[in-house]
């Protein structure tokens, strides 16, 4: 019986036992969650440089007519501008998100599980970063915000990862797909 759950691939009983196979793709959708984390933290970094090198104290450029702007804003509240008094608890929220993510990795067997935990990850930790180390202080800094849709908050890109992500996370668990790649069918 052992040589043939050897042959067919049958993975031994086991916490973690996965097969063989199972192992490089966990790897592979985890590398997918890392470059994604790490090109929504870049791309969110480095915008939130330009905004405050060349946009901070200066008009609002429009770039859609009165559709779109981009206006450098401070905010040290949540979405919206939202409990400014409670910054340190986004920080703490912020840094919750990326514990969990990465402790959810490990069992990660989906692409577009990957992308979505990736997008949360990238953006949670560029809005972090600025709540550490931007102004007033250490976990009570500013967010820099600078998208400006016209009747509609100020937001940055570490902003629409997190939405993307979230929305993401909702059509799989709708669709029934896990974080390990199983299917329900509810």
């Amino acid at each position: 019986m052992a040589e043939a759950e050897s042959i067919i691939g049958t993975p031994e009983v086991g916490d973690d036992a996965q097969p063989e196979s199972a192992q490089p793709k966990g790897r592979r959708r985890i590398a997918a969650l890392l470059v994604v984390a790490v090109l929504a933290y870049l791309l969110d970094l480095g915008s939130k440089m330009v905004v405050v090198a060349k946009l901070e104290h200066q008009p609002p450029i429009e770039i859609i007519g009165d559709l779109l702007r981009f206006e450098a804003v401070r905010n040290a509240g949540a979405a919206f501008g939202f409990g400014e008094a409670f910054t340190i608890i986004f920080t703490c929220i912020a840094a919750t998100v990326i514990v969990v993510i990465v402790r959810l990795a490990r069992k990660l067997y989906s692409l577009p599980w990957a992308i979505a935990l990736g997008l949360l990850l990238g953006g949670a930790l560029g809005n972090l970063t600025d709540r550490i180390f931007r102004s007033p202080g250490v976990f009570r800094g500013a967010v820099v915000d600078f998208i400006a849709p016209a009747h509609f908050a100020v937001f940055n890109l570490a902003d629409s990862a997190i939405v993307c992500g979230g929305i993401l996370i909702v059509l799989l668990s709708f669709r029934g797909l896990d974080p390990d790649g199983t299917v329900h069918k509810d």
